[in-house]
């Protein structure tokens, strides 16, 4: 399940939404995310599913690759779906004990599912198709005018690119030392919830060992590369608007204009 994680990762193929700029497709992410909040209606999730499954055609990425994420939090969307589902007050379906299922907790936890897969595979969309160093550009470019308030926004993107490149790293190096452990005996699925906190120690300390000596590598990588903020740097492949750009964002307001009316509604 470690190996399923995909945000973070990057999908190496030629594709419109690979060749787009990274804030157009930060501020679609943004765009999509927003109107999971909005909707409401069936017919508003009907339309975020057509903008993503229009998304995930456009680039290229296998379909089993992307919904790959969603083994990951399982656990978080089966809690969320039964709070919802028992604890939601209204018109009584079905009562067992003190369990009750409403008509309203089965559409409020109906949306609550569809809303956390497609946070997940929107996200995922972003990062599959935007490389480490053009995510950073992106959050460069686009927060740029938070520099007046003497934000350091070259840092603060360096940061979060980072954090999303090492996401990947991190899995693979658990992964390795989970084979490691269980070759010689480890066993990490046995016992109640107690025995496998404790189990899951000598899978932690050296993985934190093993961040800590990347994170440190890291840094004197950039310190001999002469490395001192984003002052004064220059860009090898500067940001610039396409026509598909501009298309897109047209795209986003027509989605964003029928998710509102949909809501209003």
């Amino acid at each position: 399940m470690i190996r399923d994680i995909t945000l973070g990762q990057y999908y190496p193929i030629d594709s419109v939404l690979h060749r787009m700029d990274p804030r157009t497709k930060l501020f679609g992410t943004m765009v999509f995310i927003t109107s999971l909040f909005l909707a409401n209606s069936i017919f508003a999730y009907a339309a975020a599913t057509v903008f993503l499954v229009l998304a995930i055609q456009l680039s290229k990425v296998p379909f089993k690759f992307v919904v790959r994420g969603l083994k990951a939090i399982v656990f978080l969307l089966l809690i969320s779906v039964s709070f919802n589902l028992f604890l939601t007050p209204g018109r009584v379906l079905f009562q067992f004990g003190f369990l009750k299922i409403t008509e309203e907790g089965i559409q409020l936890s109906g949306f609550m599912a569809l809303r956390l897969i497609y946070l997940v595979i929107g996200s995922s969309i972003m990062t599959l198709t935007t490389t480490p160093n053009q995510l950073t550009d992106g959050l460069e470019k686009s927060l740029g005018f938070l520099n007046r308030l003497s934000v350091p926004i070259h840092e603060v993107s360096m940061m979060m690119s980072i954090a999303l490149r090492f996401i990947p790293i991190l899995v693979e190096e658990t992964d390795k030392i989970m084979k490691a452990q269980m070759a010689r005996g480890a066993d990490f699925e046995k016992g109640n919830l107690i025995q496998k906190a404790k189990s899951m120690v000598p899978l932690l300390v050296p993985l934190f060992i093993s961040a800590f000596r990347r994170a440190t590598d890291l840094a004197m990588a950039m310190e001999a590369r002469c490395y001192h903020g984003g002052e004064g740097r220059s860009k090898m492949k500067p940001l610039k608007y396409e026509r598909r750009d501009r298309l897109a964002y047209l795209v986003y307001l027509i989605y964003f204009v029928i998710i509102f009316l949909l809501r209003t509604l």
